[in-house]
């Protein structure tokens, strides 16, 4: 049965996806006598942990009961007390774990802590679905960077507008309502001050419900973003920063007072260093980033290899012309190419979208 509550614990941590970062969401369920007494999800950042929200919730009869939870319990203080303490106050007889958590401040400590405690612990379960699911969590401990989702919509033919620079819409409802429920699901949306000023973007979430609202970064080297803008007319609603390398004193003050945060970075011409943005976003504690760049930011972002994930939905339209997308990331032969693995495809209606992890071909 272990494999079937641990499960359920999976599912359950979904519930806290986009809400808690820059701690992991996870999933945690009691299990007593053959039955499910309580359960739990990670709260927003500086809340209970998922076993914490369990512990509580099963309150007396937790004692002699297993705990199912997705990964290794933390052991140390942070913004809250280490669960490890809570789960050996509660009397908890079993712990039953996806997986460690690699953060140095617990990487096998919270199991350990479990066992000198006297309770048995078995780990291993449901590996690889809970690191897909904990992939940006992940790759902010193991890599000290953000995860990095690029985001592209176009035609059957490859396209991301027409000869004429028009792309509304190359997409269609559902696929625009599914890109709204990633925003909602990540820390940060980026895009370049191009893109911005030519749509006119907001890059919120927009769905029915309470959604937790992304950081709205737009990387805008010379300030020139237009401050009649949505996006800037809408600053003190939503969170936004602009990323900047030249100043204009005027402009500054005018963004400071629409509620847009600034914040200086290195750059040169018209371009900022993105491995230092990447870095501020890092150090800000920000665990994941979609990019809704234009082509060119697109290029660049490709170049460095910093995409981790891809969701590219293809409208049921044909254009033709000169608007390819990534048309300068050139691999020039096909040996090159970069693979994505873990394909999924689904239909949006009329729509398209695969999603899948890049990889560098090893022809």
């Amino acid at each position: 049965m272990d494999r079937y509550y641990l499960k359920l614990a999976l599912r359950i941590a979904e519930r806290s996806r986009g809400i808690c970062s820059p701690n992991p969401f996870v999933g945690a369920l009691i299990v007593k006598d053959g039955k499910i007494i309580s359960e739990g999800s990670t709260q927003p950042y500086g809340y209970d942990h998922a076993e914490i929200v369990a512990l509580k919730a099963a309150g007396e009869h937790a004692y002699g009961a297993s705990l199912y939870v997705t990964l290794e319990p933390c052991c140390h203080f942070g913004m809250t007390p280490p669960c490890t303490e809570a789960i050996i106050k509660a009397g908890i007889k079993r712990v039953v774990i996806g997986i460690e958590d690699p953060n140095p401040k617990v990487a096998g400590k919270g199991i350990q802590t479990l066992r000198n405690a006297g309770i048995e612990v078995s780990v291993g379960f449901f590996e690889e679905e809970i690191k897909e699911q904990l992939e940006y969590y992940l790759c902010f401990i193991l890599k000290k960077r953000p995860f990095i989702i690029w985001k592209s919509a176009l035609s059957l033919d490859g396209k991301y507008a027409a000869s004429d620079g028009s792309s509304r819409w190359i997409s269609n409802l559902a696929s625009r309502q599914y890109v709204h429920k990633i925003r909602s699901q990540v820390d940060v949306v980026l895009a370049g001050v191009k893109s911005v000023n030519d749509d006119d973007a907001l890059l919120n979430a927009r769905l029915a419900g309470n959604l937790k609202q992304p950081l709205r970064l737009v990387l805008d080297p010379h300030l020139d973003i237009k401050l009649n803008s949505r996006l800037v007319t809408s600053a003190h609603s939503y969170p936004t920063m602009i990323m900047y390398h030249e100043d204009n004193h005027t402009k500054l003050k005018q963004l400071e007072s629409a509620g847009v945060r600034l914040h200086k970075i290195y750059g040169q011409k018209d371009e900022l260093a993105l491995t230092a943005v990447i870095d501020e976003i890092y150090k800000m504690n920000f665990y994941s980033v979609l990019l809704e760049a234009g082509n060119r930011l697109s290029e660049s972002f490709w170049e460095l290899g910093l995409v981790d994930k891809c969701f590219i939905f293809y409208g049921n339209k044909i254009l033709g012309g000169d608007k390819g997308v990534l048309s300068n990331f050139d691999r020039q032969n096909i040996d090159r190419a970069i693979i994505l693995k873990k394909i999924r495809v689904e239909r949006l209606h009329d729509n398209v979208l695969i999603s899948g992890y890049p990889s560098i071909s090893q022809s």
